[in-house]
């Protein structure tokens, strides 16, 4: 998983590289922008029961279609998030935003206010989005929105909050998940559109596409990057490999695909439709999936983090976790299935103890959404979020089979 130390580090999102498959438009050029991630470190922290909660909300969520006040869900009480500094307006003011691929509507106001200025916009429009762990209701405006210096979005769709909760420490949330998702949340419109939406209209970026690079923690001082408008092809060691979004609901409404899971070449979870998703901290299966892997493995539950527990014994016969994806297999091998062991002090744990990232979702497969594959997931392959054509790829990366854990 891509945990940081306990103080912010510094992440290079990387633009549109020439190296990617598709063509860019002749002006849309490379871009960075820098930004931090934290832990989340409460001391006793159960983290399966964090994840599990937003993954029972985005269940119920979806399954009531496309109503997205109540079909986006934020990473603020993630264990790890990731915020950007944004600017808004014209001379503008900087606003520190968690990056959300499970959310689409881009919005501010939490903590620092929002100042109009000469490029603000009020449409009379309001904007009110229900996430798993908060809320926001406001007004909608369209200001210019800047990214990086080779980034800058006019007449972005924003919201302005004139109730929150559940941010605290943060302004908002800048929205980087299918463009569905804004379906409802703003009076008198069908969608709005997302900053890479936007960014693909205005000529910056040649795609709507996001590439997302994570790095454990003990392999690097950087944490990852992500990429606007395609893929960085010097941090892929395979090539990448598509495959079409899943047309099973609830899991349809999100970055949704389907999968099959083995463990040792065993069968756990058959073909079933599932997401991909950022603000997931673990790897969550359903409970009969669940049940098979803790019984492969020989863990025990441990009450105070809700993670399962190994022994040392345990751990060296551990097998590989294979994820199948559109025919091409994608593996978790043993040490990318267990907690960063310098972590464990930070969820609770007991620093002598080995914990499994393999959590129960809280329901029996068949739900239609029977998996998600969280940062425990992406921070062993690269993916691509691709919304020109509905699709998502994969690829490894140079720390697939690190022992960094």
């Amino acid at each position: 998983m891509i945990f940081p130390s306990k103080t912010f580090l510094s992440i290079l999102f990387v633009a549109w590289s020439s190296a990617d498959a598709s063509p860019l438009r002749p002006n849309a050029g490379k871009a960075t922008l820098s930004f931090a991630t934290r832990l989340n470190a409460r001391g006793a922290v159960n983290v399966a029961a964090v994840d599990r909660a937003r993954a029972q909300a985005m269940k119920q969520a979806g399954s009531m279609g496309k109503r997205a006040e109540k079909s986006s869900f934020s990473i603020s009480n993630a264990v790890v998030t990731y915020t950007a500094q944004v600017g808004v307006g014209s001379p503008a003011t900087e606003y520190t935003l968690l990056i959300d691929t499970g959310s689409s509507n881009t919005w501010l106001g939490a903590s620092t206010p929002y100042y109009p200025t000469m490029t603000s916009v009020d449409t009379g429009n309001t904007v009110a989005v229900s996430y798993g762990s908060g809320s926001f209701s406001g007004e909608e405006y369209t200001d210019t929105v800047t990214l990086s210096a080779r980034l800058i979005i006019t007449e972005q769709s924003i919201g302005v909050a004139s109730t929150t909760q559940g941010f605290d420490g943060v302004d908002g949330i800048l929205g980087v998940g299918p463009t569905d998702l804004t379906q409802g949340t703003v009076s008198n419109s069908g969608t709005a559109p997302t900053v890479t939406d936007n960014l693909y209209n205005q000529g910056s970026i040649g795609t709507r596409t996001l590439g997302i690079y994570f790095v454990p923690s003990a392999a690097s001082d950087s944490a990852g990057e992500l990429t606007f408008g395609g893929h960085d092809n010097s941090k892929i060691t395979s090539s990448l490999t598509y495959v079409p979004l899943t047309t099973t609901s609830p899991a349809s409404y999100y970055w949704g695909i389907d999968q099959s899971i083995s463990y040792g070449g065993s069968t756990i979870l058959s073909e079933t439709a599932g997401i991909v998703d950022t603000g997931t901290t673990l790897v969550l299966i359903a409970s009969d999936a669940f049940s098979a892997y803790q019984t492969a493995t020989g863990a025990v539950m441990d009450e105070t983090t809700g993670l399962l527990m190994i022994t040392s014994g345990q751990y060296a016969k551990l097998q590989t976790l294979t994820f199948k994806i559109g025919g091409k297999a994608y593996d978790l091998i043993p040490n990318a299935q267990i907690w960063p062991r310098s972590l464990n002090a930070d969820i609770g744990g007991s620093s002598s103890n080995i914990y499994l990232i393999v959590s129960d979702i809280g329901g029996q497969s068949g739900s239609g959404l029977d998996f998600i594959n969280g940062y425990a997931f992406l921070q062993r392959h690269y993916s691509v979020f691709d919304s020109t054509n509905d699709q998502v790829g994969f690829a490894t990366t140079k720390h697939t089979d690190d022992t960094s854990n």
